[in-house]
């Protein structure tokens, strides 16, 4: 099912800046084409961690480069990583001396499964309430559109932009990016700019507009615990082996202080930056509320580390969180089955300055000193299945100060600037390899239920999103040229 066409409720003044005015009229006019063609991208089923949707990946990657041919940009191109491909596009026409700016999204999505708890078809958009419900509708295919969209409005009818803009969009995102990096350096030359912009997170809500100023990085491993050398009859062996699954949970139990919190791994908060007590007081006025988080995950009290409110923990502090665990038999049914092995997957959310692998390093290290003294685990294995750098965004730079005019002129209200619990590993990336910081603008909303069924965007955000991104190119050169001066 198809909208009509959403009416943003917050208008944009022209009057703070007439640069931008036929811009916005053309981004208007548009807007059912704009939803129409974020629809179809949300039809295919991109899900770069699945092998058999490696073709639909592919076939992203081909719409997106004749979409950003069709809104005006320059050798639109499809670029092998050795992985799933990158998508290429840039204009480059703007004045001496303006700045250049690298538009990053990733057109994958994440797998919808399970299917069973979607309301509709998770890759047959269906719009409700004034929001589209799709699989990769805010993360980040709508986030993505957003500044194509704003680009075409430019460019259409021989509109010139104030800035150069290159564009890339990867299609590994959420399957670790395990190639970007190294296309990226090979790549340096093609895309050396000024400054990231990056529509990959969320505002505090709808009437909250907010920049995202703190990225948590991530290590991700997967453990194996082995018992004896096949799965055992329990009743004739039990009481007398070790239950590899019993030890795994012992093991995992022990990682984490089950009063205040606090992660156990030795090392494990070595190099952490704290939060000064002026950085921990500006984050008491984000405005974040307890209790729609509350709301939001279905639950009646949070838990976390003693001594840090819940934003903190989300934002400022790093985690260890258990993903997935099995062993055994587990379809329906008895099995009376004393089993060989035991794994679980685990995510740690990092915070500047800890280092991805030097983490991975640690847990193996403290679960194989406890496997040592539990006779019959027989062996450990910690596979890094992926990891990323934590990020921390300098506020004061010209384009930070341009995203927050760009979203005040749209919005009417003063964004602020948050922490955000997430990970984007392609963030430090940029900052290592190109040298460049990144604007993390992001356009979703809390309930946008990302990486979980029913995966709204609100169609509003969307239309406000795209002239945010028309304010912004006009803003960023603005302060680019001040700071110069």
């Amino acid at each position: 099912m198809e909208s009509d066409v959403a009416t943003p409720t917050t208008p944009f003044s022209p009057a703070e800046d007439p640069r931008t005015m036929d811009a916005i009229a053309r981004a208007r006019a548009e807007r059912k084409r704009t939803e129409t063609k974020l629809f179809e991208l949300l039809r295919i089923p991109s899900v770069s961690t699945q092998a058999e949707h490696a073709g639909d990946c592919r076939a992203a990657a081909a719409w997106l480069r004749d979409q950003l041919a069709d809104a005006g940009l320059a050798r639109a191109e499809v670029l092998e990583t050795g992985g799933l491909p990158c998508v290429y596009a840039e204009w480059l026409e703007a004045p001496a001396g303006a700045p250049t700016v690298l538009v990053y999204g990733h057109y994958d999505v994440q797998p919808p499964e399970p299917i069973e708890l979607w309301h509709t078809p998770p890759f047959e958009p269906t719009v409700h309430d004034g929001s589209v419900f799709a699989r990769g509708a805010a993360d980040d295919k709508g986030q993505l559109w957003i500044h194509v969209a704003a680009l075409r409005a430019m460019l259409a009818d021989g509109g010139r932009l104030p800035v150069n803009v290159k564009v890339i969009f990867e299609g590994e995102e959420e399957s670790g990016s395990e190639h970007l990096d190294a296309f990226v350096a090979a790549e340096r030359d093609r895309l050396a700019c000024d400054v990231v912009l990056v529509s990959d997170t969320h505002m505090l809500a709808a009437d909250k507009p907010s920049i995202v100023a703190s990225l948590r990085g991530m290590a991700y491993c997967e453990v194996q615990v082995t018992g004896p050398a096949h799965d055992l009859h329990s009743g004739v062996y039990g009481g007398a082996v070790r239950n590899p699954a019993e030890a795994l949970a012992h093991m995992i139990a022990a990682c984490k202080d089950p009063v205040t919190g606090r992660i156990l791994i030795p090392g494990f908060y070595d190099g952490v930056i704290e939060p000064s007590s002026e950085e921990r007081e500006a984050l008491t006025q984000v405005g974040f509320v307890d209790s729609e988080f509350l709301d939001e995950a279905g639950i009646t009290a949070s838990w976390g580390e003693q001594g840090w409110s819940i934003y903190e923990r989300i934002g400022a502090r790093p985690t260890f969180e258990i993903n997935g665990m099995w062993s055994g038999y587990t379809s329906p049914g008895a099995k009376t089955v004393l089993p060989s092995t035991a794994h679980a997957k685990i995510s740690m959310r990092l915070v500047a300055d800890q280092d991805w692998e030097r983490i991975s390093e640690r847990l193996e290290t403290h679960l194989r000193a406890l496997a040592a003294d539990m006779p019959g685990v027989e062996d450990v294995q910690v596979k890094r299945l992926h990891g990323g750098r934590p990020v921390l965004v300098e506020t004061d730079i010209p384009a930070m100060r341009a995203a927050r005019t760009a979203l005040a002129a749209v919005f009417g209200i003063e964004p602020v600037f948050t922490r955000e619990g997430g990970s984007i590993p392609v963030v430090a990336t940029f900052a290592e390899i190109l040298d460049a910081p990144t604007v993390l603008m992001g356009f979703g909303l809390p309930d946008d239920r990302l990486h979980a069924p029913n995966e709204k965007f609100s169609l509003n955000q969307l239309h406000l999103g795209v002239e945010t991104s028309i304010a912004f190119w006009h803003a960023y050169a603005d302060e680019h040229a001040a700071a110069a001066r």
